[in-house]
This record gives structure tokens, sequence and C-alpha cells, in this order.
């Protein structure tokens, strides 16, 4: 930064200290101030971006001059209550935000209770439908796609990668028997893998590497440092564009506007518990815990279960 902009920038970190000395500042003060810059250092860009639009937009715009102290537990409740129409998955984290925010309110001394400890997630809120790719599926997604779409979509089900790890792949990461997770790509920004279990090396299956290959014949660039899916300026592929433009027009075709890469990377662990894999090979494949994927990504079909009580119902009822 300029001299100019560091001046700026000390005079309002003490004009944030002396308000926090004083307990003058409202909600949105310490949530755009102290809690935005403290959790910023923590959080990666993706993270980062996606926080700071909920928060503001659900409860900054709710409560922009509200002095800290004035909040009640019931009053924040009735705001989650009021979210019922959106998805599980924004409700309980909004619950989650305004816990944390009256935590590190509470460290700095600025309430003496935090009025959202008890909050809970409302029952009405909209549970996520996790769907699944049948085998039939699966093969209709690639059937529906062209030669680059196709190759991202199978290492997606066939590798289990997030798609930022796909857009991220660089030639010099790609071997024979595996492609080494080093980055990740989120709306054009480079950054870590997700965690520290999603560095890895995901194992590629015969018939992918082929697919590598045949790409590989096809790219104008293929050095160590050469992005494997490309945009014309040679940075990483955009994956919303790649999504919207490219790859769900097709799919729509086929029936499939559903199969995301979300349901891809689901259905990659759920046929494998079906193959029998060992659960801590799905996870290290994945890169993330066992725990997780048990409980979060492996969907089992009904035939399994319906084999599963028949099984049951054999051994008891003679």
């Amino acid at each position: 930064m300029t001299k100019g902009e560091a001046k700026a920038a000390v005079m309002r970190i003490v004009a944030e200290h002396r308000q926090i000395q004083s307990g003058s500042l409202n909600f949105q003060q310490f949530v755009e101030g102290p809690y935005f810059d403290f959790y910023s250092r923590k959080w990666k860009a993706s993270t980062a971006e996606n926080n700071k639009q909920r928060i503001r937009t659900h409860l900054v715009a709710a409560y922009p001059d509200r002095e800290l102290r004035s909040f009640k537990r019931d009053e924040l409740q009735d705001l989650l209550d009021s979210k019922t129409g959106m998805s599980f998955s924004v409700v309980d984290h909004l619950r989650w935000d305004m816990k944390q925010i009256f935590d590190m309110a509470m460290a700095e001394g600025l309430v003496e209770r935090n009025p959202a400890l008890l909050l809970f997630t409302p029952r009405e809120a909209k549970r996520p439908t996790r769907r699944v790719l049948t085998i039939r599926d699966a093969q209709g997604v690639f059937s529906s796609l062209d030669m680059r779409e196709r190759l991202i979509a199978r290492l997606a089900l066939l590798a289990g990668m997030r798609p930022g790890e796909i857009f991220g792949l660089k030639w010099g990461q790609v071997s024979e028997t595996y492609a080494e997770v080093r980055q990740g790509v989120y709306r054009g920004v480079v950054d870590t893998p997700k965690t520290e279990q999603s560095w890895r090396k995901a194992a590629i299956a015969n018939g992918l590497l082929l697919d590598f290959i045949a790409w590989r014949a096809r790219s104008v660039d293929t050095s160590d440092d050469a992005w494997v899916f490309p945009s014309e300026r040679m940075t990483p592929l955009s994956k919303d564009n790649c999504w919207r433009r490219s790859m769900l027009p097709k799919l729509k075709k086929a029936g499939l506007a559903w199969a995301n890469f979300q349901v891809m990377r689901r259905t990659h662990a759920s046929l494998m518990k079906e193959l029998g894999v060992d659960p801590k090979v799905v996870a290290d494949q994945l890169g993330h815990s066992v725990d997780v994927n048990q409980n979060v990504y492996t969907q089992t079909a009904v035939d399994i279960r319906r084999a599963a009580v028949n099984e049951l119902e054999t051994l008891l009822v003679q």
C-alpha cells in the first residue's frame, strides 16, 4: 500500500480500538470491522466471499445500527424462523455466524453474555435432497458431453475430485497413475486446497488416463506449468462458465440437468461403497475424513437396503 493508504489504515484501526474500548460499536461496525478483519485471516478466499455475502445479506442488513448489548435471544431466534423458506444449510450457517460473532464480542468485553448461544435451526428449514446418479445416469452424462467436458465430468465421477481441484490442475501434476492436488481455483482465484486432507494424489483409472492422453494431444500448451483446462487467455477455465455454457445445455437435453459437480462427487462415494471399497480408501481419494465420507457424501440405494433387510428377515424369521 502507499504511504497515504497506510496512514488511513492506521487511523481506522485506532478508531476501531477506541470504539471497542468505549463499547460504542454497533452490530454493523463490529461485524465489518473487528470480526471480518480477524476471521478473514483464517478463511480461504472462497470461504471469505461466501461468509461475508451471507452475513451482510441476512444479518447486517437486518441489524445495521443496533447496539451489540441490546440483542435478545428470542429476537435472534425469530430471525432464524423467518428464514425457513431457505435451505437448511444457509439457515444453519446463519445460526453459527451469530454465535461466533457474539462469542468474539464477549471476548472483546462488548457484551456480558452471548444471546445466540442457545439458538437452533428451525425444523421447517428445507432439508437438502442428496441425489446420486445411477450407473445408467452416469453413462448418460459421459455420452452427452464433448471431449473436454467429458474428461472434467469423469474426473469428478471417477476420481472424486472437487471442481476447484479439477480446474486447478496443471500438466506437471498429472502422471500415469494419479493427479496430484496442490491447489484449487475459485472464481479465478488460485489458492491452496480446501483442507489439509485435500492435499493428495487422486488415483486415476486406466481409461481416464487415455482420456488425458487424447486431450493432451489437442492442447495448445502441455508444459508442466500449463493448465490442463485453460481459458482462451491461458488462465484457469472458469467452472461457472464451463458448466453454464458447455455442460448444462447438453445435460438438459439428456434430462440430467440436476447432475451437478456435487452430485457427481457424491455419486463417486456412493458407488464406491456399493463396490465394497474400504471407507478409508474412499475418504483418502476424496480428500476428507472417513466420518464426512460416510455421513455426508455416501448414499445407499434402496435395492441394497432391501437386500440387507431381506437378509435380516431370513435370519430372524424362520
